[in-house]
Parts: C-alpha cells; structure tokens; sequence
C-alpha cells in the first residue's frame, strides 16, 4: 500500500499568514527535569499549515467545523498538475471530467515552497473557475497554496463562490512528491466549533 502524507509540519519556524498567530510549542512538563512524562502546549491559528475552512470561516450564517460532513474529508481524490504562475482558469481544467470528480487536489509550483518561506503571488481560483467547480457538483477542493483567494482579496470570492456547491476546502497541501492521478484522500480535521483546523492529509494510492 502506497501512502503520500500531503501534511505540512507544525513548527515554530512556519511561516503563517501575514498577521496571523504563529506556530509555538512550549513543554508544561519534562521527563529531564524529573517529571513523570513530557508534556507540551501548542498555540497556533486554525488555518496554520494544512488545514480545512469551515464555511463559517468566510460566511457568518455559514457551518461551523464539527458541524461539516466528515464523509467529504474522506474518500476518492483526483491530483491533477498545473503549470500555472498565479490565476487558475477554467482553461485549465478543461481536461477534466468534472462530473465524475468528486474532491479535486491541485498540484502547482506553491508546493515547491519551504515551509519557512512565504510567497505572496501563490496560485489562486478566479471567480468564473470557483463558479465551474460549485456547480459541477464537486464535493472537496484542495490546494497546496495558503488559500483559494489571492492575498490581496477583501471578498472573499472564490470561498463564498465554492460554498454554493458547497464545496469543502483544504488548503496548504504539500503534493511535490505526488504523481497525478487518483488516490484516496483522508484528510480529518478537529471537532470543534470553530471556522478551521489543521488536518494531517494522506492520500492512499488506488487501482
């Protein structure tokens, strides 16, 4: 059995969002100095590294993370490579069969970046690609960049466009390492009712 984990590592030394919370561990207790078991806090965003949107993330009205569907985190996956530089357009999926997809992971240059780096021009979804995916009936988008928007982005577009499917959205995947093609995607996030949660991502290969 082929396994990819697609999961970026929680480290303090991540690059996150430009004003987000960093990545920070601290140890509550050591076994070095004389306690029974290490014992560490971890303080992070929800969107830090790999992660899953809630709805409620860009929508107030919208689901709250342990109120998703666990079953579109989990199941059949097309990895599909795209050469683009920043805006993915229709054009570029038009070799898909859409209809027959049911959670699309795109490939790109955003997971040649180190995890310490931070590129700010990283691939995103123009509205009228969003608008294809929502109304093909996909269930999971997934990309390797930090979000389906470009930084700039006040709207939010391409989420809330995505959410009229609704579409579920991982984001910050790491697929330099994954051939295109079909897998299994498990990709849990927490339960809590909150608008995100790191996952740790695996694709499983098929066939």
């Amino acid at each position: 059995m082929t396994l990819y984990d697609i999961t970026r590592t929680l480290t303090p030394d991540m690059a996150v969002w430009p004003g987000d919370t960093p990545v920070s561990f601290r140890w509550v207790m050591r076994i070095q100095d004389g306690e029974p078991v290490n014992v560490s806090t971890l303080t992070f965003s929800a969107h830090a590294g790999t992660h899953a949107d809630a709805h409620y993330h860009y929508d107030e009205a919208g689901l709250r993370l342990d109120q998703m569907p666990l079953e579109v985190f989990l199941g059949p996956a097309t990895v599909v490579a795209l050469d683009v530089q920043e805006a993915i357009l229709p054009e570029h999926l038009a070799g898909l069969d859409l209809a027959r997809t049911e959670r699309l992971l795109v490939k790109t240059r955003a997971s040649q970046r180190q995890d310490t780096e931070w590129d700010p021009d990283f691939p995103y979804l123009v509205p009228e690609t969003a608008r294809l995916l929502a109304r093909s009936g996909l269930r999971l988008f997934g990309t390797d960049a930090p979000s389906v928007d470009p930084q700039e982005s006040k709207t939010m577009e391409a989420h809330l466009l995505l959410n009229q499917g609704p579409v579920a959205i991982l984001e910050n995947l790491l697929l330099r390492d994954v051939p295109p093609g079909r897998y299994e995607l498990i990709a849990l996030p927490l339960k809590a009712p909150i608008d995100g949660s790191p996952v740790r991502a695996v694709l499983r290969a098929v066939g």
